[in-house]
């Protein structure tokens, strides 16, 4: 799949959106283990759509399915479940940034290593990938993917270490970027987060088994009880014997993503000890704080503004409605519609209650503006549905800065904010008036009552700030850049 066609997928489909990243979940000692990794993923399918997988382990051989699409679509009892044996297993839900979706790419990735099988599922994206891709190339590797993730594999392969977890923490070492991740041996299943703590990754339990997974959402659809997060770099170690905790790494203050609580996490899960919820209806109150303008009524562009909307709805006195309505069931028929169907892509997504639009002087709330497309279009839905005043409100600060952590973001020459002051941005769009929230109001919602201090910054927030907390080793050139965006396709 070229990059242009990929373009013109990813806005029939998506629209201006940041991508989500991609979602974990392993469970050691149960007996329903495949079963229960399926209701994981079901619950963390938001985090990536494009395919996923499932190995498991019976004690004696591991199974694996992986599948192009969504979980519902494979993951059944009829003609995968039951493939799927074992008291333990890993699963993975993807989405691909850039370049062709196929099952060499799909997680988790497995290989025969010395002392026995290992399954790897990866949430994140390293920063250091192709340098190291080269070196391993040049001893001999031979990479099956063009996953970085299969990096981490090949380091635990090629470690001299003298044991699965002593290799495992080498590799660890080694490498550079973001990463939640779980690893299945034989024995043991592993999960470990970057020494920032950036990707999310949480410990459940459930009838005497350990669970992790990428969000709580996942141990609420299995009736798991939370047990506590994964420190930023720890490592949990879950034999037989229960949990163990390992922090091979220096201690460092955690920075975790800023996104997971604007737009990555379900609302009705648990980030850092926060409900990803509430923290959204309190970014819609410091926005209404800081740049209300008269209105009649609060408009969120579903689904990712809605708290934010009900919380700027709250602090201003605007009445809340529901002025967009979306359309849930929008399939892969239209990924590829003709350029005279194309043309209608947002509202097959997105149509406008004009009961609630029409006359009235309006504040559109959303989450982000990325590129600016489905932004314009909105706008002028709002205006064709009758509405005299379209004020646009963004419950985030403006996108200055790719990403290379594992969140899709465009070249920062495609990011309007990059490239446009706020009253281009305002034009562009079409809107009466444009206003994002601060990067100090931000911090002030997540309860920061200073603001961020850029000497001791809380947050992975360099979208919006610039300031990467890690090496970005591959960031070398051009064509290293272009690279690392399509090895960022693991999420």
């Amino acid at each position: 799949m070229s990059e242009n066609h990929h373009q013109t997928v990813s806005d029939t489909l998506y629209g201006d959106r940041l991508r989500e990243e991609c979602g974990v979940f392993g469970i050691f000692g149960h007996p329903d283990a495949a079963a229960l990794t399926t209701l994981g993923l079901h619950a963390l399918q938001h985090r990536g759509q494009e395919a996923a997988g499932i190995v498991s382990f019976d004690g004696k051989n591991f199974f694996a399915e992986r599948r192009l699409g969504l979980v519902s679509d494979h993951f059944t009892k009829a003609n995968v479940l039951d493939q799927l044996q074992g008291t333990s297993a890993v699963g993975h839900v993807r989405y691909s940034t850039t370049g062709e979706t196929v099952l060499r790419n799909v997680q988790p990735l497995f290989a025969d290593l010395t002392g026995g099988g290992f399954a790897v599922a990866h949430n994140g994206n390293l920063t250091n990938a192709l340098t190291l891709r080269d070196e391993l190339v040049k001893q001999g590797a031979i990479f099956q993917s063009t996953s970085d993730t299969e990096t981490i594999l090949q380091l635990v392969a090629r470690s001299k270490r003298v044991n699965t977890l002593s290799r495992f923490t080498d590799a660890l070492f080694q490498i550079e970027g973001a990463y939640a991740l779980v690893v299945m041996t034989n024995k043991k299943l592993i999960g470990a987060r970057d020494p920032l703590g950036i990707r999310p990754l949480v410990i459940g339990e459930l009838d005497g088994a350990y669970i992790l997974a990428s969000e709580t959402c996942a141990l609420d659809i299995i009736g798991a009880k939370f047990v506590r997060e994964v420190e930023n770099g720890e490592i949990v170690i879950i034999t037989e014997d229960g949990l163990e905790s390992v922090k091979p790494f220096p201690p460092m203050e955690p920075r975790p993503c800023i996104f997971e609580y604007i737009y990555f996490a379900r609302p009705d899960s648990t980030v850092g000890g926060k409900s990803v919820y509430e923290c959204r209806k309190a970014f819609g109150r410091q926005l209404a704080a800081e740049s209300h303008v008269d209105a009649d009524v609060v408009i969120p562009v579903p689904d990712s503004g809605v708290p934010a909307a009900i919380g700027y709805g709250e602090a201003s006195g605007v009445p809340f409605e529901l002025g967009i309505i979306r359309n849930h069931y929008v399939g892969r028929t239209f990924i590829e519609p003709q350029q005279s169907i194309r043309a209608f892509s947002v509202k097959l997504k997105h149509n406008a209650n004009r009961i609630h639009v029409a006359g009235k002087r309006i504040i559109l709330i959303d989450d982000s503006i990325v590129r600016g497309t489905t932004s314009v279009k909105i706008v002028q839905m709002m205006r064709d549905a009758g509405a005299t005043e379209v004020h646009m409100r963004i419950g985030a600060p403006p996108i200055t800065h790719p990403d290379f952590y594992g969140i899709d973001t465009p070249d920062q020459d495609a990011l309007l904010a990059a490239q446009n002051s706020l009253d281009e941005m305002c034009a562009h769009i079409g809107a009466d008036s444009l206003a994002f929230l601060s990067v100090d109001g931000l911090y002030q919602a997540m309860g920061y009552p200073e603001g961020r201090d850029p000497k001791r910054p809380q947050f992975t927030d360099h979208c919006f700030t610039g300031d990467y907390p890690t090496g970005l080793t591959d960031q070398q050139g051009d064509e290293k850049l272009h690279q690392l965006s399509l090895l960022a396709e693991q999420g």
